[in-house]
């Protein structure tokens, strides 16, 4: 076997954010980008050495050139064994299902998750555990710091194997399996839900449904599950064909990306069931018959009625939400007598949980929910939730949510978005607010009194490892919250996140219009934060 030991330079912009190294695609096209930060984890991971790496992504540009140039790399290092979803494609769940359903050592998913893809968009890498779950921040920290110190990688020349075609293949050195991208998915999805009551609902002619796969990864797992196993009528499955481009949709699973998958919820006869996913197929949104389900009740109408669904009828052990998320799921929990726990966003947080079965369920309010079947949301598995609850409960979405609220009160919530903002400009606001938050503590604002405010840090329960600077909290009585962020998921500039939370349980106070009910706290956020002044923006650009 011919091994290239090719001399680099170092790049000092690979440290891996919340979901990995994200840059546009011209960066990782650089003469040695890509394979400084592979040759990375390789060095950092000598478990891979003689072991498996599951290998795929969500088939955006520059998905099938990086992977020939990671399987080289493989066989270079001395994996044993590569297992890759045909043609490259492979959602995020479902490589965590392969990880653990095959016990490997870990596995490399390309993608950028719900960024746009194309020559001039987006690309990303990560490196998920053996468990799963994507790295903590151990492990991208070291890997960060390997790539500080690379002066040469290894490679072997191109090998002309085809992963287009199923079954094994031996390269010299190492063996290389084409698999199916959605066989074993789907096997999992059949364990968890009651596929009978799903196909008799579909076959009732009393119900309909629409699933928008934004032209991403998940068109194939959807067209298979909900299509073939399900009986779904065919075209329930909108936008299915993935794109390199995504079409020019933005594969962001909300209100304003999937405007298509929307206006068809919310014509006077259209389906009574809607949903949609996102590039990689780790999101998920939830609609009913011109109604909306914010991630935040999801989870928390989850974490009510999962005993009702086969996986879960013996009851869930915990419940988890990063912190932004609103605190629906922890009245549920209450309610339960479980526990519930508040992490920072990113599902790295959740795995420590999961895997020491302190949690079953979890959920993020940036369209993320999961459970302990694989260590990363999951879209699909979301929307296949929803359908056996529907199946079972036999009632529309817009019931099952308000009956929700009658029972645990709601928390009004929203989140506004101000994307590709000055950076400077945006750490100025935070490094403000941050300065004022001591100050802030008992004091009154119209009827909202301060009770706490903070910058969020996070101390693992499992293994004691501490995160700071998480996001800027200020927290009122009666359970009204404000929480500022800066997001780590784009690739150019800043994006801004604010986040409005009030509870509500007088009954008769639970359908006001989430943006009419939050009007005084986002009066208030503008107030002490000045984001108009910092953002040079009179209006989010994204609200949720």
């Amino acid at each position: 076997m011919k091994i290239e030991s090719i001399a680099t330079k170092t790049f000092t912009d690979q440290k891996p954010g919340t979901s990995g190294l994200r840059k546009k695609v011209t960066a990782f096209r650089q003469p040695h980008y890509l394979e400084n930060f592979v040759q990375a984890v390789f060095d950092v991971r000598p478990d891979l050495q003689g072991g498996t790496l599951v290998l795929g992504g969500d088939g955006r540009f520059y998905n099938r050139e990086a992977i020939g140039i990671i399987l080289r790399m493989a066989q270079a290092n001395g994996v044993g064994h590569v297992i890759v979803g045909q043609g490259g494609i492979l959602s995020t769940p479902a490589a965590s299902c392969l990880i653990r359903k095959y016990r490997t050592q870990g596995g490399l998913i390309l993608s950028a998750s719900h960024n746009p893809g194309g020559p001039d968009a987006d690309f990303g890498i990560k490196f998920n555990m053996p468990n799963g779950g994507p790295a903590p921040e151990s492990v991208t920290e070291a890997i960060y710091q390997r790539t500080l110190e690379l002066e040469h990688y290894r490679i072997c020349p191109p090998s002309g194997i085809n992963i287009d075609h199923l079954g094994e293949h031996t390269l010299e050195g190492m063996k290389l399996t084409v698999v199916d991208p959605v066989a074993d998915y789907a096997e999992l999805m059949q364990s968890l839900f009651d596929f009978k009551a799903m196909r008799t609902l579909l076959a009732s002619g009393l119900f309909s449904m629409r699933f928008d796969a934004m032209h991403a990864v998940t068109g194939p797992y959807a067209l298979r599950i909900l299509e073939d196993l399900l009986g779904a009528p065919e075209g329930t499955v909108m936008r299915a064909e993935p794109l390199a481009d995504f079409g020019g949709v933005h594969p962001d699973p909300n209100l304003v990306y999937a405007a298509d998958l929307v206006a068809v919820l919310n014509r006077p006869n259209g389906p009574d069931f809607g949903a949609a996913s996102d590039g990689d197929g780790d999101r998920n949104m939830i609609l009913g018959s011109r109604f909306f389900v914010t991630p935040s009740d999801s989870l928390a109408i989850m974490a009510a009625n999962a005993h009702l669904l086969p996986g879960y009828r013996q009851g869930i052990a915990g419940v988890a939400r990063s912190m932004p998320t609103s605190c629906a799921a922890d009245r549920v929990a209450e309610a339960l007598g479980i526990a519930c726990h508040e992490t920072p966003t990113g599902w790295k947080f959740f795995g420590n949980l999961l895997d020491a079965g302190a949690i079953t369920l979890c959920g993020e309010e940036s369209f993320g929910t999961g459970s302990d079947h694989v260590r990363e949301k999951d879209g699909l598995w979301a929307v296949l939730f929803w359908l056996n609850l529907l199946a079972v409960r036999r009632q529309s979405v817009a019931e099952i949510v308000k009956e929700h609220w009658q029972r645990f009160g709601r928390n009004y919530y929203t989140r506004h978005d101000y994307e590709d903002v000055d950076s400077d400009a945006a750490g100025d606001l935070m490094q403000t607010l941050r300065a004022r938050l001591p100050e802030l503590i008992g004091q009154s604002f119209g009827p909202f009194t301060v009770t706490a405010a903070d910058d969020f840090a996070y101390t693992d329960p499992v293994d004691a490892s501490v995160s700071t600077g998480q996001g800027l909290r200020i927290l009122f009585e009666e359970g009204a919250r404000l929480i500022f962020r800066l997001s780590g998921t784009g690739t150019s500039g800043a994006t801004l996140r604010l986040y409005v939370e009030r509870y509500e349980s007088d009954p008769g106070c639970l359908l006001e219009d989430p943006q009419s009910a939050l009007r005084p706290l986002l009066e208030l956020a503008e107030s002490l934060a000045q984001i108009q002044h910092y953002t040079q923006r009179s209006q989010p650009d994204v609200i949720t």
